[in-house]
């Protein structure tokens, strides 16, 4: 949608957005990491974080304005969350609010992931179904518009897979950075830049990542447990600042 390979959820403020969903709600007492009401506050925020990101930065919005509107949702999700936990009554409950918003997989079970599942899967199912539009926006909005492709429909089908996938995932397992930006960057190479044919692949190269991260932090001696949110993040920003090097030199700008 943004035609831009820097692109991610986070971009959005999406998964910040929806880990204060979460927070609010365990903070309320109106449910714990086992309930329905986590993944469906993430959800709404996520999608009420990126549905006001659009409407702030207008319809033909350039990267630099979206990135200066997504980090101001960002910061304001951020800094909504930490007064929560600054007047949680419960002090070991902000405590534990705080290892879990760096995102772990240590004490999930199977409970977590029936809560999540439903809402991911319907987020993949409205994305994967518009991906012949994607294929056609890839080229620009004119031209997708040429082809047929409705693309105000298509925006908000965007905002609303994007919500369902990340808000269920971060509502259950925490804010775990990174795998969005790099997993679609591994399989190109692989598969090329079709949005249609990448889709899939990224995703299962995202599982993979989350995967390998998760085993990584198990077997790290430490004498406490290290998040794997902390390891992907490690990895993920030298990663980021390779892309934006790459691009600097595809756009013929060198390195300063």
């Amino acid at each position: 949608m943004l035609r831009n390979p820097l692109a991610s959820p986070s971009l959005f403020g999406a998964p910040q957005s929806a880990a204060f969903g979460a927070v609010l709600m365990i903070s309320l007492g109106l449910a714990d990491v086992r309930s329905w009401a986590l993944p469906v506050a993430g959800i709404t925020m996520a999608f009420a974080s990126v549905f006001v990101l659009l409407i702030i930065a207008g319809r033909n919005a350039g990267l630099l304005l979206l990135i200066l509107a997504g980090l101001a949702i960002s910061s304001l999700a951020g800094a909504a969350t930490a007064l929560v936990m600054n007047l949680s009554p419960n002090p070991f409950a902000a405590l534990e609010i705080a290892f879990w918003l760096l995102g772990s997989l240590e004490d999930r079970s199977f409970r977590h992931v029936t809560l999540a599942l439903p809402f991911i899967i319907a987020g993949a199912v409205i994305l994967m179904s518009q991906r012949s539009a994607f294929r056609a926006l890839s080229l620009g909005e004119e031209t997708a518009q040429s082809l047929g492709v409705n693309v105000a429909r298509l925006r908000l089908l965007v905002i609303l897979g994007v919500a369902l996938g990340v808000g269920g995932a971060v509502a259950v397992a925490g804010t775990i950075g990174f795998i969005g930006l790099v997993a679609p960057h591994l399989m190109r190479p692989l598969v090329g830049h079709d949005p249609a044919r990448l889709l899939v692949p990224s995703a299962l190269a995202g599982a993979a990542l989350l995967l390998a991260a998760d085993i990584a932090v198990r077997i790290i001696p430490a004498t406490t447990d290290i998040k794997v949110g902390v390891l992907t993040s490690i990895i993920g920003v030298p990663f980021f600042l390779y892309l934006i090097m790459r691009e600097r030199r595809a756009l013929g700008g060198g390195i300063a």
